[in-house]
């Protein structure tokens, strides 16, 4: 069996948008949401900028006793999973009906890191009597696809992806495998995550890996295949599609947002943080996606790149494009939209993957933003600074996570 899957529900909360359309209206805006850091006093850190998300009241859409019992990471995939669910057609009172096989497949790369900074204080100054009850509950990594699950009572497959940097965009490849084989009708799919917290902050900046050059001017911090680049910047999100098989969605009568066709992931097998420098483990995974989508190379119109502002990153990604498209490389339209979102982690990739599907829609090709200085490794056409209108059909969304972790998507306009 093999099914065309299709995306009929977005939902999204980020530094730049607390729905869909406002998200995308900001990316085409080159908005950017790196900001003063207000999560916790980080005066005594080296970092003191990250993409918040700013006055987010989960009560908009979740109970109070929900709110309570979830860590903000799960919040967040809660709150975007609502929005995509609405926009698919389904309530939270109906459900999903009983003959359709639902499954929830969610990306989360580092989980509660605040419910075990919290509960580590008070064991550590009042005994282990002072902990919480819900503290395993609350910072385990599953807890966000458990509750959406719980949310819409949906009995499928419930399983949580979590391969760092690549967690989103590998639970969506999974859940895509799942409905393209016919394990599952539907899924809830996507990445979250809520790590901006002293611990995160403070140990991706000991590993060096965070720009911490522009706390004076944080709008300027990410700034992807600069050649002035020093890092990236940690954010927070989450972004949530709802897939199905195109005769589910068409029965139902839903509204087809596009079409997810290929899937292909890899491991560099080289470092446990730095990624493999001539790019082959990244250019394998877009082989294999490009290869499921039964399309040539020439056909992808555009590329999301993971783009995180990192010395090291921006270089093999570069590379792994040429390896791949050769002397296509040049003529590609590649950017990373991280300079306006920051670095959502386990997020990332389903977030862009938001991007892709609305780029394809609206023929908007956004830009890479903070540009300024060509880096002579870094020598393709990354949309400097302001973004490009023009008509799209398919588009390549690429994350990489420590560990040497490769996922790519590539989405296609819709066409029955």
């Amino acid at each position: 069996m093999s099914n065309r899957v299709v995306v009929t529900g977005m939902g999204t909360i980020n530094p730049i948008g607390t729905r869909v359309d406002e998200f995308f209206e900001n990316i085409k805006a080159g908005k950017c949401g790196i900001g003063d850091l207000t999560l916790f006093d980080a005066s005594d850190y080296p970092v003191k900028i990250a993409g918040e998300v700013k006055n987010f009241d989960p009560s908009d859409l979740l109970t109070k006793k929900q709110v309570r019992s979830m860590a903000r990471f799960s919040q967040f995939a809660t709150y975007a999973s609502i929005q995509a669910m609405e926009m698919a057609g389904f309530d939270t009172e109906a459900g999903v009906p009983d003959d359709i096989e639902a499954g929830v497949y969610i990306g989360n790369g580092i989980g509660g890191f605040e419910i075990a900074e919290n509960n580590l204080e008070k064991l550590f100054q009042r005994g282990p009597r002072a902990i919480s009850p819900l503290t395993i509950p609350l910072l385990i990594e599953n807890e966000a696809a458990a509750n959406i699950a719980l949310i819409y009572k949906l009995h499928g497959p419930c399983i949580t992806v979590s391969t760092a940097c690549a967690s989103g965009t590998d639970a969506i490849g999974t859940a895509f495998l799942a409905v393209k084989n016919g394990l599952v009708d539907m899924a809830v799919t996507g990445g979250t995550e809520g790590a901006i917290s002293q611990l995160s902050v403070g140990g991706f900046a000991r590993l060096h890996a965070l720009s911490a050059s522009h706390n004076d001017e944080p709008q300027k911090a990410c700034c992807p295949f600069d050649k002035n680049r020093d890092g990236f910047t940690i954010g927070e999100g989450a972004g949530m599609l709802v897939i199905e098989t195109l005769e589910g969605a068409k029965k139902r009568g839903a509204n087809i947002l596009g079409e997810i066709v290929g899937y292909g992931a890899s491991c560099d097998a080289y470092h446990i943080t730095a990624p493999e420098p001539s790019g082959v483990g990244a250019a394998r995974a877009m082989e294999k996606a490009i290869k499921m989508a039964g399309i040539k190379k020439e056909d992808i119109d555009y590329i999301n790149a993971h783009g995180t502002s990192t010395k090291a990153n921006d270089v093999m990604e570069t590379n792994a494009i040429k390896l791949v498209f050769g002397d296509l490389a040049k003529k590609l339209k590649i950017s990373s939209t991280k300079g306006m979102t920051s670095h959502l982690v386990g997020a990332a990739g389903a977030v862009e993957s938001i991007v892709c599907i609305k780029a394809i829609n609206e023929g908007f090709y956004p830009a890479t933003i903070n540009y300024e200085t060509p880096d002579e490794e870094c020598d393709l056409d990354y949309i400097p600074n302001k973004g490009i209108e023009a008509p799209m059909k398919y588009a390549l969304n690429e994350s990489l996570g420590f560990g040497g972790h490769n996922g790519v998507l590539i989405f296609k306009k819709f066409e029955d």
